[in-house]
């Protein structure tokens, strides 16, 4: 019944669309997955006619069509559309309670809920067009220029051919890059060419293990439900998998019960995801190159070898009350619609995101946090079990939150292209952290209204000012930088981030475990001498002051002699405590030590250094010399 209501609202709402062969867009998006949706949501919200092509009839890629609803990260860190996304979850639920159900995440949910989510946020916005069934085949371009592309209509059976001022590419693997001949990287860099330092000592094509998912459901426990026998089951290849079924201690990959296995994804409504890392149905596969025939065919292993792991826990564990949910997929096998693709082809951008960046980004000499429009906190997190030849000890720093540069998602030399989804300029260490779902959505945001703003601007993507992305973003209640302690809710949140992404006034990274951090502490104080060395880039005035401590009054002072000196109206103490009443802000003494957040907001309102002085996408200020 669910795949017969499917298809007749597919030939009800979008087969007369489909007829067209011929169609135009300010912006076209290829691919629906997590951060696809989230670009054409952004670009159309912005008010710029955006079609989102998706070759299948679900949206959200990875936490829906690959069946891995559980988002990693960023719970401490809700922002843009992934909380707008999270907070419908919740509705749909009953609360965070409701969806804290497996110990992988403090967000799982059943992934039809996902894909309705987004089907709902996209049907709410008016300049945006969903094609489903729309498999890519080419780009359209004029040289270095990409002008759109060509799919094929599987519903159809005809070819639809989208040109676009701006095409985002959203693919799961970066399909749409490598066809227009846009230069990207594959595999494990050296350490000699990232610098990074985590013993790889020579390049090499190796990319993560890959997963096909499962979505498990509890039949009740006088339910049978277990599979076929999978032709060369071996219970031994999962050898390891939990404390109960494990012949040498070596070989434990993680010390659970079976239990406590399977409900590492335990979602709600009694069902499981099964995508388990530690010699469960992780396999190594690259199939980046291929073309879709020779995926499908070898992806088939990805599909056996998690059938198998479904019947080692069905009859090695007992769990045979256990069978495939009957009312997820879509799908004849009741598999997921895609498999889970860790990394694919990785963008050679205007910026190259690398460990160095977020492990000290503050004294790092391109200053790239200044120019972030995506926030993380996961820690680096690779899959390499399955393959005897991918190193297994690489050496990964512990890192604090980071946010992503711009130029990642943008090409060096090609125009009419952004990228987003997993394929932006990352060394391959860093993709361990930037393909998790929540920053995979704000990333697509971000490229949503890059790609808008270069409509509205009849601009490459390239010249869009980089704090124009970052306002348009900072409207939407996403962070531009990863300030734990300073949520959307803060009274001063833009006034924060804005001046947080000059850098004159910095935050502190922290690694912690599966939620790292970055503290404004917008309480706190700052040093006189702390504070001269890092405003006088922006400037150009020395900061002078009688005290160790920054004052309200030092601030005031120092304001109104910039203003003098640029020959601009002076900040009068009564234009101050106007506007500083006006603002809400309390106890207002001139010989008061000043807090940060104070600080931030009487920079942010009367010099406002984050919109009158841009930066390039090195993170540099923008002088004749730099540009």
């Amino acid at each position: 019944m669910y795949r017969y209501l499917f298809t007749l609202l597919l030939s009800v709402n979008f087969l007369p669309v489909f007829a067209q062969q011929q169609m135009h867009a300010g912006v076209l998006v290829i691919g629906g997955g997590t951060g696809g949706t989230a670009a054409g949501l952004q670009s159309a919200r912005m008010g710029v006619r955006t079609i989102i092509a998706e070759s299948s009839v679900w949206l959200g890629g990875m936490f829906s069509s690959a069946g891995v609803p559980a988002f990693d990260g960023n719970h401490h860190m809700p922002s843009g559309i992934w909380a707008e996304f999270r907070e419908r979850v919740y509705k749909v639920y009953g609360g965070p309670g409701r969806v804290a159900t497996g110990w992988v995440s403090n967000t799982l949910f059943e992934p039809h809920v996902g894909d309705s989510i987004l089907k709902a946020m996209v049907s709410a916005t008016p300049e945006l067009k969903v094609l489903y069934g729309l498999e890519f085949k080419s780009v359209i371009k004029s040289r270095l220029q990409i002008k759109g592309a060509v799919f094929y209509n599987r519903f159809t059976k005809s070819t639809v051919t989208i040109y676009a001022s701006q095409v985002i590419d959203a693919t799961e693997l970066g399909d749409a890059m490598g066809n227009a001949g846009i230069p990207f990287d594959v595999g494990m860099e050296a350490n000699s060419i990232t610098g990074e330092n985590v013993n790889i000592p020579a390049s090499n094509n190796i990319i993560q293990d890959i997963t096909y998912a499962a979505i498990l459901q509890d039949y009740g426990p006088a339910a049978d439900c277990t599979l076929v026998k999978q032709p060369g089951y071996n219970p031994m290849e999962f050898d390891g998998c939990c404390n109960e079924f494990c012949s040498d201690p070596s070989k434990l990959t993680s010390n659970v019960t079976a239990k406590k296995m399977l409900e590492y994804g335990k979602l709600p409504n009694g069902k499981y995801m099964i995508n388990w890392p530690g010699k469960g149905n992780d396999i190594y596969l690259n199939v980046i190159s291929m073309n879709p025939e020779q995926r499908e065919k070898e992806l088939q292993k990805a599909k056996d070898k998690t059938l198998r792991f479904i019947y080692f826990l069905q009859t090695q564990f007992g769990f045979k009350n256990l069978g495939l949910a009957n009312n997820e997929f879509p799908t004849t096998d009741r598999l997921p619609i895609i498999p889970y693709h860790r990394e694919g082809r990785r963008l050679k951008g205007m910026a190259r995101f690398t460990l160095l960046n977020i492990a000290d980004p503050f004294n790092e000499k391109s200053p790239l946090y200044r120019t972030g429009i995506s926030v993380g906190d996961y820690p680096i997190d690779h899959h390499h079990r399955e393959n005897p030849d991918a190193p297994q000890h690489l050496g990964f720093y512990p890192i604090p939150s980071f946010n992503v540069p711009l130029g990642a998602l943008i090409p060096k030399q090609y125009t009419g292209m952004i990228i987003a989804e997993k394929a932006i300029s990352v060394s391959n260490v860093v993709n361990g952290t930037t393909r998790l779902q929540p920053c995979v959505m704000l990333t697509g945001q971000a490229a949503g209204a890059l790609a808008a703003l270069a409509v509205q601007q009849q601009k490459n993507a390239s010249r869009v000012a980089v704090r124009e992305v970052q306002g348009a973003l900072l409207k939407s209640k996403a962070y531009i930088m990863p300030y734990y302690d300073v949520p959307p809710t803060h009274p001063f949140f833009t006034d924060i981030q804005k001046i947080g992404a000059t850098g004159i006034l910095k935050g502190t990274g922290q690694p912690n475990a599966w939620a790292n951090r970055t503290w404004f502490y917008p309480d706190s104080t700052i040093g006189a001498a702390t504070l001269a060395k890092d405003i006088n880039e922006y400037t150009g005035l020395v900061f002078l002051s009688k005290n160790q401590i920054v004052t309200l009054g030092d601030i005031i002072r120092y304001i109104s002699i910039y203003k003098q000196k640029n020959k601009k109206p002076g900040v009068s103490m009564e234009n101050v405590v106007k506007k500083w009443a006006a603002l809400e802000l309390k106890n207002f003494e001139m010989n008061r030590s000043a807090k940060r957040f104070e600080i931030a907001v009487l920079l942010n309102k009367w010099l406002n250094p984050f919109d009158a002085l841009p930066i390039n996408h090195q993170g540099k200020l923008i002088t004749s010399k730099t540009q």
